[in-house]
Order: C-alpha cells, then structure tokens, then sequence
C-alpha cells in the first residue's frame, strides 16, 4: 500500500510457529490440522484453529473439536533452531531488535529510509527473506508505535503484512475489541463487558479516573493511554530478561512430597546454570502453583544477598514448597514452577541497613568452585553428563525454547 508517511517500528511474529516448523518439514502436513504436543497442545495450525482447537488446550478435548487432526510430538531442538535462523534475518535488517520471545520480535528500521526504503518496503523483503531463507510464513504489523505495530500484527495473521499510518492510528484502533489492547485479560475483559464496555473506542471515551476506579491506577491509566494511541517505549535491542522461571505440568495424578521435591531439585538445577550462563544473580525465589480445582498460589522468597548458588536457592525453594504443603494436601497439584525474580549483573552489590538480619555469610571458595566445574562438565559433555543422585530415576519433562537470558 502507498502512504506518503509511516511509523518506524514493524512488529513481526510467526504464524503457529511449531506446527509451521512441522509443515514445513513434512510436506504431508502442509494444508491439514496440525497438533503440536499430545497430552496439552504447545501449538496448532490455522487449520486446527479454525476448528477451535487453542494453545493450552487438552490434548483429548482437541481431538473432540477436530478428530481428523494430525499429532505430532514436538521438537524443542529443531524449534530452536528455527528460531535463531529468523532473528538472523531480523538482524540482517536492522540492529535495533528487541526480541520479545523466540518467534517474535519488535524493530526499528527508522533509520534506514535512504538506504532501504519505507518501512513497508523493509517489511515486505523481511517476509521474504523468512519465507526464502527459514521456509517459515511471518506476519509483520507497521506503525508509529509498538503497541500498534503489535495490534497491526496480529490484525493481519496469518501470513500478512498490515501498515497503519500515522494519520489513521484511531481509525484502525478504536473499532477493536476491549481484549486486544495489552494488559486485558479474561478478569480485566469481564469487569470491562460487565459495564458495557466491549470496543477500544468505548475505552477511549471513558474518562481516566472511571477507569482508574474500574480497575486500579495502574491498569487503568495504562489501558487509558492505549485506548488514545499513546505508547513512548522504544525498541529497546538486547534487553535482558527480569526473571527466569521454568514449570512443570504434573497431571491429575497425586504426587509424593519426595516426588514433588525431585521437581523442585530439578527445576533448580537447570535455572541456577542459566543464571551462571548468563553472568546474573537473583535475590527472589518464587514458587508457582496450580491446583486440580483450578486455582493458582504464588509463594516468594527474598533472599537477604543476590545470589547464583545452586544449594543456596535450593534451600529456599525447599522452604517455600514446604510451607505450602498443607494447600497442596488439600486441593491437588497439578503444574508447579519457580522463577527467580530481582535479577542483576553478576558481581552487583547490594548495600543493606541492619535493620531487619545480617546479611548470609558468604559463599566459601569450594561452594562456588562446584557450581563452576559441574556447569563446565555439562557445557562440554552435555546437561545429562552429570546429575544429582536423587534425579537418576527422574524424568526431566519438556525444556521449551527461548531467547538468551
């Protein structure tokens, strides 16, 4: 399309990302509904979609909405891969690229006008050369600003490219529903529809304090600015991460507390190494869970110095799985996942008042050293080089794909 003015920033996404992986490789599925995953559904294709089968889903009541659909198991490996090959051509593009997970990305291609062209131009070779390098479909949305290159994206899904000019921002905006905006999920959504409000326009029209009053200061001041077009963030290239975490889905089945502490040891371990592999330190330990009525609990740790030491947040995470134990006796588990949260540069220190606890004693030279020549073994030998003996029986689950820590 031809406009005489257009924003910076695409937005480009990759349509069902592991079932497209899996059509590519296989043309036999190309054009039929594809299932990534058996037990719970990582991802579906557009021919699955249509049929209503979602992300997340279970996989017996996906096969209910579409039986003639083709299961494939996934494969974490080949997806990764995948995903570094598309933010190699991102890169090609432009250096100002801000990955916001492995198969979709913010850039800025502002400055490029007298050496590349329009965004629109950028962004029409960028498919292309997904499409012609990595054999992957992508979509990509244009505008002034994340928030909208984000909603022109997913406008335009699947295999599309979507501009929306500058002059034309509320035009496009205001007739969407309430749930596109960022920030509105279902609780959000059903406050929002309760008292008649279902459009962005609708939001728009409100007046801040009403949504303040709606849904709080900071939803409601964010979901203002939106509804008006106003996002000042900036593509932001190699923005690190604020935490890192990893879950495990454990079924309806009851789990023994040493079960369940065979998880935590796992998940440990391998969040600890990421932490070390990517020169960073945490100070706060969070316990996840969900119960088989449905509900979720969060339980957190703040540690009184950051820390990488596996045994050190071992003993944390142990504490907070036991304090929890009677909510876990009494409704069920059925996924459990920790995070580490307050991230910083490995080597940052934290000044603290003895106000509340001396700080711990710090790490003895031998506490470190282990942790360093474990990670060098598993680095050169693989991850399941070595292992606790705890875990020798122990199945590790599914480690998804991501972008660097």
């Amino acid at each position: 399309m031809f406009v005489t003015s257009e924003g910076p920033i695409l937005h480009a996404d990759l349509d069902a990302f592991y079932a497209s992986v899996e059509q590519r490789d296989d043309p036999r599925l190309r054009g039929r509904p594809v299932i990534v995953g058996g037990g719970v559904v990582l991802a579906a294709s557009y021919e699955a979609k249509a049929l209503g089968v979602r992300t997340a889903m279970g996989g017996a009541q996906a096969r209910r909405l579409c039986p003639h659909a083709v299961v494939v198991p996934p494969r974490m490996p080949v997806y990764s891969a995948a995903s570094k090959a598309v933010f190699e051509v991102f890169r090609q593009t432009t250096p100002a690229v801000e990955g916001v997970s492995i198969d979709e990305a913010f850039l800025d291609v502002g400055g490029l006008r007298r050496i590349a062209g329009r965004p629109s131009e950028i962004a029409v070779r960028l498919r292309a050369e997904v499409l012609a390098q990595v054999g992957l479909p992508i979509t990509v949305g244009v505008a002034r600003t994340k928030f909208l290159a984000k909603m022109a994206s997913g406008v335009a899904k699947p295999d599309g490219l979507l501009v929306v000019p500058p002059d034309q921002e509320l035009e496009f905006l205001h007739p969407l529903p309430v749930e596109r905006l960022w920030g509105v999920g279902k609780v959000t959504s059903a406050k929002l529809r309760e008292r008649g409000v279902r459009t962005v326009r609708q939001v728009a029209e409100l007046p801040e304090a009403a949504l303040v009053s709606m849904l709080g200061p900071g939803s409601g001041r964010h979901l203002h600015a939106l509804a008006h077009g106003r996002d000042p963030r900036a593509v932001q290239p190699g923005k690190r991460r604020r935490s890192i975490g990893s879950q495990r889905a454990l079924g309806r089945r009851s789990r023994s507390p040493a079960e369940l502490d065979e998880i935590v040891v796992s998940i440990v371990d391998r969040l600890a190494r990421r932490l070390r592999g990517a020169s960073r330190v945490c100070r706060t330990v969070v316990l996840r869970m969900r119960f088989a009525d449905f509900t979720r609990a969060t339980r957190s740790h703040t540690l009184a110095d950051s820390t990488d030491h596996t045994e050190t947040l071992l003993c944390a995470a142990r504490g907070l799985l036991s304090a929890a134990q009677p909510l876990v006796y009494d409704r069920g588990l059925t996924l459990l996942g920790l995070s580490f949260s307050n991230l910083d540069s490995h080597g940052a220190v934290q000044l603290a008042l003895p106000l509340d606890q001396p700080s711990s004693p710090a790490l003895s030279a031998e506490a470190t050293a282990l942790d360093s020549a474990v990670d060098a073994l598993r680095d050169r030998f693989g991850a399941a080089a070595l292992t606790r003996a705890a875990l020798l029986s122990h199945e590790a689950g599914m480690e998804m794909p991501m972008l660097p820590d």
